[in-house]
């Protein structure tokens, strides 16, 4: 990016939020030096000190320009227009709103993530498990982040069998402000190809829905698939969550009780695409097309139970050692389906 300005305040301000959004910035204070980076410049700021001697030489049109200080007077105003400016920020009080133009120009113009998430029809139908699962075989074909929103699981984590304290996580996103996709990207602790945003060992913090805003508009740029553990209770995280969220696959056992929990959660998960994914316990039960037509959703996927699941977590291998086994070919399946629907849309 690119700032125009002498002022050395401005200019320190500007390269402290610069740092924040993991982008470069070039500061100019000669008028014509600005004109020869102006059309190259992913962003364009200019300091109100600058701006009257940048507005005579009439620079070409551009998107991205941006008026920036402290004494915004009507005259600065009127040379910003000249400029093309599309707006004005007032520094220090617009400071946020800098960060956001920083963080979305350091994360160019790609595509927003596809966003996944999962939700338990009912309890202990191996929601998180399913997750973890279907975000590890996506991360085989693309960048993939696998977040835990769900505060009273008990953590994909334990399920990947990361050691504990490693990484960024939850607690460590409260304060920093907007984020970019390259540094949440960068600090995310991962498991093979797969990065992973838990939450910390000792403590559950509190998530309001600024952070949750925040933290998801850094992973959708900063990842081509986000598969998101939802939780089933309502809480700040999941509701700031779940209406972003592209499909939200719902798990269900075949049991009558299962069923009748199932319709409840489908109908909380209003204006967003739902599949269901049917998980088999054992023999019996009611069909899958059957649940199908009862919920009014679609099945995506159908699998039975997974011998060793249990063990291959409790070693820390995580719940695809075996890639061919029930979990495997299901999680697979959710992938292709993703794949083969959003195609062209959002995945890069």
């Amino acid at each position: 990016m690119l700032l125009a300005t002498s002022d050395d305040l401005l200019r320190a301000t500007v390269v402290r939020l610069v740092a924040a959004a993991g982008v470069d910035v070039s500061v100019e204070s000669d008028p014509a030096a600005v004109l020869r980076t102006w059309a190259a410049a992913s962003v364009v700021l200019v300091g109100v000190d600058a701006v009257s001697a940048l507005a005579h030489l009439r620079p070409s049109r551009r998107a991205r320009v941006w008026l920036v200080g402290e004494a915004l007077t009507d005259d600065a105003y009127r040379d910003a227009l000249t400029c093309g400016a599309e707006g004005a920020m007032r520094i220090p009080e617009d400071e946020s709103h800098l960060l956001r133009v920083l963080t979305d120009a350091g994360d160019g113009d790609s595509s927003p993530a596809l966003t996944i998430g999962v939700m338990g029809g009912s309890g202990g139908v191996g929601a998180s498990t399913f997750a973890t699962a279907v975000a590890l075989s996506s991360s085989l074909r693309f960048a993939t982040v696998l977040v835990d929103a769900d505060v009273l699981g008990a953590g994909v984590d334990h399920l990947l069998g990361l050691e504990p304290g490693t990484g960024v996580r939850w607690d460590a996103l409260l304060a920093t402000g907007r984020l970019s996709g390259r540094s949440i990207r960068e600090a995310l602790p991962r498991r093979e190809a797969l990065s992973v945003l838990a939450w910390p060992q000792e403590r559950r913090p509190t998530i309001t829905e600024g952070v949750a805003r925040d933290v998801l508009s850094a992973v959708v740029r900063g990842f081509a698939v986000v598969v998101v553990d939802l939780a089933r209770h309502s809480d700040p995280l999941t509701d700031e969550i779940l209406p972003r969220c592209d499909l939200v696959l719902v798990v269900t056992t075949t049991t009558v009780p299962a069923l009748v929990a199932a319709a409840r959660t489908v109908e909380r998960v209003s204006g967003v695409e739902v599949g269901l994914v049917v998980r088999r316990r054992r023999p019996g039960g009611l069909e899958a097309e059957e649940m199908g037509r009862f919920l009014g959703r679609p099945v995506v996927a159908e699998m039975n139970d997974q011998r060793g699941l249990d063990e291959d977590v409790g070693l820390g291998v995580g719940p695809l050692r075996r890639a061919r086994g029930p979990l495997g070919r299901a999680a697979n399946r959710i992938v292709e389906v993703a794949a083969a629907k959003f195609a062209g849309e959002v995945l890069r």
